[in-house]
């Protein structure tokens, strides 16, 4: 997980084709305007979910409902147990797959960390989303957590084909 990472090659997301980017984009953007207001940033946002996203093998529809149960779409979100970030990741995963300038609150580091931890939590559970979802939460056997985000996956977010697959 520690080499996941390290890799800083530059976010930019890759799509099938030119159209499919704009229409991705444009069609995500305008769903997250509300919550987002500043159009660069979250353009910035959703190329960086989208890249961190693929390159974990996430659907990153998926992973926008996952940030919006887990903090709402807020980049200073802590939890009451202090996990951070978009993603509310534990401060713990630092010292596991990180180093010391790791920035939970950075924006690619918070999502780079996350898209890994769910993805080393899938690859646990032979491609399993729930019981991954639970983990992810801290909530594994309880289904509030893992039924919110499909929740959100599927009513915010579907756009095309949902696929996790492989890494």
């Amino acid at each position: 997980m520690h080499a996941a990472i390290a890799d800083r090659a530059a976010p930019e997301p890759q799509f099938s084709s030119i159209r499919e980017k704009v229409d991705w984009l444009t069609e995500m953007s305008s769903r997250l305007a509300r919550r987002m207001p500043d159009r660069e940033a979250r353009l910035e946002f959703l190329k960086t979910v989208h890249y961190e996203a693929k390159r974990a093998g996430l659907d990153p529809q998926m992973v926008l409902g996952l940030i919006q149960v887990e903090s709402g779409f807020k980049k200073y979100s802590v939890s009451s147990a202090g996990a951070r970030g978009y993603m509310q990741v534990m401060p713990f995963w630092v010292g596991l797959i990180g180093n010391k300038g790791s920035n939970l609150f950075h924006l690619r580091t918070n999502l780079r960390f996350g898209c890994t931890i769910l993805r080393h939590y899938l690859d646990i559970e032979k491609g399993d989303l729930y019981r991954a979802l639970g983990r992810y939460n801290g909530s594994l056997g309880k289904p509030d957590y893992p039924n919110m985000v499909r929740g959100a996956w599927e009513k915010q977010w579907h756009w095309g084909p949902r696929v996790i697959g492989p890494r």
